[in-house]
């Protein structure tokens, strides 16, 4: 037997590791798993160029459970280590790497510990997070040379043995005490999910306990002839060695995609819309699937759908730094060994690899949108409204993202066409251009409360966008500031006339004195905080009250209470604000003037301003019953 001391200076370098190693201490599993996959991978390696001639039919990784000795134990038939090895390998490198990483750690913050711990050979002392004691059962694959078997055991102190120990299979064991305070970790269920979470596409089978399965038994049938199934116990396999992002895209075909999809997400019920497959080997490693998944207005819950890798190895969910923010609403799996494992956020903003992966996924995004609109309109015309809030956000988000994205981004109108940014401008450029030479976009956010401004604007001859997303306001904010002489305003900003300034306002029927009246009458029955009372000139044929609302206002409430909103964060706070446009040329505005019964006039200002209200669906509750029942009477006596 060897006993020995390990040479480092630190003697609580333990309880440092186990607290600060990794945030989660789940990761124990990850990295003993990483590490006996290493093993089993350069074995495989070792058979293929002829320097082992050993059985690598079955190289099943086995994770055993044993609630009542209250261990857990990963096995591996790989290369193995011999005493020598052991005494370098876990004695010498990594311990002195582990004091090194308490040394730096004296240093530093916690926020930039995972930027260190990437520089570490630490994976196996992860063990000491969760364990009081681990022990190393290991037996090489060598032939010639030290081939006995080796016990290393260590409890957590600088104090280990090592023994030679009565084992005839290739591979390492490792087995890990579980201390009191993590025996969380000595439930089935929570190491089968931490198994499916970090391991879930490792290229060697893993093997947690048994499982329950039907099979048909061969040439056997029931009574209603069919073919007889038995229940039988079978080696649980948590893992799919060959995931479909490591083939080729020649050799996969479309149910291939959608049912690697289903295995991500085996709680999704509807299918991706297409995806892109990524296979990059220069100047650095990639490769992945990104889904696009229809997407209507809920973005923030769909913000985790893409799953990191480095090698097959699980890392994280959550990918912002390495995948554009606006790309983080797909779905999918990235896998890239140029990536560490455990990284910084502050490391992924500065690293040049990343950047690069970055740049290049905006790429193909924006390739395969193109090729997809340019060879299938029509079907892309038809995923428009699942799929244009990635290029919506891609616009807003990354400025030079608009330059490919003009090439494809559609405007729908009410009518349920769609345009290209320069087809749209060349059907509205001869209507739609005030006195001023500005190109006016007028677009409706609803098509059935704002229903009868729609009508009055597509009767002047004027086309109406339907802009009905989450990320409207501000996307119309970044299209303004890339178009030359160009505005948006909604369909209701304002009167007619005045959304588009061709000429002179009409002359009005109502002098300044009357008009003065007139608002003192309104003023006395409308809340003057809410609406602000203006008098305009317009047809007799339009309604004599009208309600709009400033389209700068409410478009920078709109941008702050979805995030943004250039600086107007107070905008959120702000009560509404309409305006509320008496039409000075339509007869019963006038005819308010004539009447001497204050109750008759009264009830002509309530009934016209609810008729404004109700055409804005802002007509509601006390107030909208109370509308029906004075229309009601009014209808009776009449009769």
């Amino acid at each position: 037997m060897q006993q020995g001391k390990i040479n480092v200076q630190t003697e609580n370098i333990f309880p440092i590791i186990k607290k600060f190693l990794y945030s989660e201490h789940e990761i124990f599993l990850r990295e003993l798993i990483s590490n006996a996959v290493d093993a089993t991978q350069k074995l495989k390696t070792l058979s293929a160029i002829g320097k082992y001639n050993g059985d690598i039919s079955d190289l099943t990784i086995e994770v055993t459970l044993n609630k009542k000795k209250k261990t857990i134990s990963i096995k591996d038939k790989g290369i193995g280590m011999t005493a020598a090895e052991v005494d370098k390998y876990i004695n010498q490198i990594a311990f002195s790497s582990a004091e090194e990483f308490v040394k730096k750690f004296k240093t530093k913050s916690e926020a930039e510990m995972n930027a260190i711990i990437g520089h570490f050979g630490l994976g196996f002392y992860s063990s000491f997070m969760v364990s009081k004691k681990v022990e190393i059962l290991t037996k090489t694959y060598q032939k010639r040379g030290e081939t006995d078997a080796v016990r290393w055991e260590c409890d957590g102190s600088p104090d280990y043995t090592m023994d030679v120990l009565d084992k005839t299979d290739r591979g390492t064991e490792v087995i890990l005490h579980i201390a009191d305070d993590s025996k969380d970790y000595l439930e089935e269920h929570t190491l089968l999910g931490i198994l499916k979470k970090y391991c879930k596409f490792l290229p060697v089978p893993i093997q947690f306990g048994t499982e329950k399965r039907w099979e048909k038994v061969e040439g056997v049938k029931d009574k209603d002839g069919n073919d007889k199934q038995v229940e039988v116990e079978k080696p649980r396999i948590i893992n799919n060695t060959d995931p479909i992002w490591k083939k080729k895209p020649v050799d996969l075909k479309e149910e291939d995609y959608k049912s690697f999809y289903r295995e991500l997400y085996p709680y999704t019920f509807d299918e991706p819309l297409f995806w892109i497959h990524l296979n990059v080997d220069y100047p650095f490693n990639l490769t992945g699937i990104l889904y696009f998944p229809k997407v209507k207005r809920n973005l923030e819950v769909q913000k985790d759908k893409i799953q990191l890798y480095c090698n097959q190895v699980f890392v994280t969910d959550s990918v912002e730094g390495i995948v554009p923010d606006f790309l983080t609403l797909l779905h999918g799996v990235l896998d890239s060994p140029d990536i560490p494992l455990n990284v910084s956020r502050s490391y992924l903003q500065s690293d040049p690899n990343v950047k690069k992966i970055s740049n290049h996924i905006t790429k193909k995004v924006a390739d395969k949108l193109e090729t997809l609109f340019k060879d299938a309109r029509p079907d892309f015309e038809t995923k428009w409204d699942d799929i244009k809030v990635f290029i919506e956000y891609g616009i807003i988000s990354q400025p030079d993202f608009y330059d490919r994205a003009k090439k494809f981004c559609l405007l729908k109108n009410v009518d349920d066409k769609y345009f290209t940014f320069e087809e749209y401008e060349n059907l509205v450029k001869d209507a739609q251009k005030d006195k001023d030479g500005q190109l006016i976009y007028i677009y409706a956010t609803n098509k059935q409360e704002q229903y009868s401004f729609i009508e009055t604007v597509k009767s002047r001859g004027y086309d109406v966008l339907m802009m009905d997303g989450v990320l409207e306001a501000h996307f119309i904010n970044a299209l303004e500031q890339k178009m030359e002489k160009t505005r948006f305003t909604r369909v209701d900003a304002d009167t007619v006339e005045k959304l588009i300034k061709k000429e002179d306002a009409l002359p009005s029927k109502l002098n300044d004195d009357q008009q003065k009246l007139l608002k003192e009458m309104f003023e006395k029955q409308i809340d003057s905080k809410k609406f602000t009372i203006v008098f305009e000139s317009l047809s007799e044929k339009e309604s004599p009250l009208l309600i709009t609302q400033n389209e700068f206002m409410r478009r920078m409430k709109d941008m702050s209470a979805l995030g943004g909103g250039g600086g107007y964060g107070f905008m959120g706070e702000m009560p509404e604000n309409y305006s509320l446009v008496v039409n000075s040329n339509n007869p019963l505005v006038g005819r308010l003037l004539a009447e001497t019964d204050n109750d008759k006039q009264t009830g002509t200002i309530q009934q016209l301003f609810d008729l404004a209200l109700l055409s804005q669906n802002m007509l509601k509750g006390k107030e909208l019953a109370e509308f029906i029942k004075r229309s009601t009477m009014q209808m009776t006596s009449d009769k």
